[in-house]
């Protein structure tokens, strides 16, 4: 478990810090809404997750692709409605800046996301018929 939290972290940071500098140092600058900004972003990160999960955090790479991505796509999607939804409230709702919002909804939807990922998303378990 330590190891899988240890890895989960340096993913999830790298993931994370991709996804940020991508919103505040590019795309929003760059003219887009933050929110819009977020979505593409959130592409990125994915890519990022998927295979750094499966490869190093999970070890998952006994459990066919064909089960594992669109498990972790759907977790990853589950993970990015409540980011969204979170960042959205925080910007109409808070004076907080868009960069410390996104800082805050990113770091609380990880829990969600490890949780997810280990019991279902990169379990070995097959999918019921």
């Amino acid at each position: 478990m330590k190891r899988e939290l240890f890895w989960f972290g340096v993913i999830g940071v790298s993931a994370m810090l991709a996804h940020f500098l991508l919103v505040a140092c590019l795309l929003v600058p760059a003219g887009l809404p933050p929110l819009l900004a977020n979505v593409i972003a959130f592409l990125l990160a994915f890519q990022i997750s998927y295979w750094g999960h499966r490869h190093k955090t999970f070890e998952a790479g006994h459990v066919p692709h064909r089960q594992a991505l669109p498990r972790f796509f759907m977790v990853s999607c589950l993970s990015f409605g409540l980011n969204e939804a979170m960042y959205f409230l925080l910007l109409h709702f808070t004076a907080l800046d868009y960069r410390i919002a996104l800082l805050i909804v990113l770091g609380s939807v990880a829990v969600f996301t490890f949780v997810l990922s280990k019991l279902w998303a990169f379990s070995g378990q097959a999918q019921p018929t």
